[in-house]
């Protein structure tokens, strides 16, 4: 059974979770809009494994297809990488002020005590 991704935040970060996929995205960030078959040359992949992976992508939001006959062109869409790297962003402030204080924390554990200092 297949795993359900269902807010777009998972969907976003399941796409990127895999390094053709991103290298998908970095191809249309750097050339803009491409076709399918031009986004299959730098892969030594067949085509329906492409089309995969950009189903996957197109699911999450990250590209957006238009159909021209039998041309399939995709372009990027920035949208759900922002609301990502926004809950990213939240995360670190959390984890990185925690590990200050505990940094803190530590070091007040490993300075001897004045009591201990008198008692010597």
């Amino acid at each position: 059974m297949a795993i359900q991704y269902n807010t777009s935040l998972d969907r976003t970060f399941h796409a990127l979770g895999d390094g053709t996929r991103r290298k998908i995205l970095s191809i249309l960030a750097g050339q803009g809009a491409s076709t399918a078959s031009e986004l299959l040359a730098p892969f030594d992949v067949a085509q329906p494994t492409i089309s995969k992976h950009l189903k996957v992508l197109e699911k999450a939001g990250l590209v957006r297809r238009e159909v021209e006959g039998r041309i399939h062109r995709f372009e990027l869409v920035t949208n759900p990488m922002d609301e990502a790297e926004s809950w990213i962003s939240r995360h670190k402030q959390f984890w990185e002020g925690t590990l200050s204080r505990l940094d803190t924390f530590v070091d007040q554990l490993e300075k001897p005590s004045n009591k201990q200092e008198k008692n010597e």
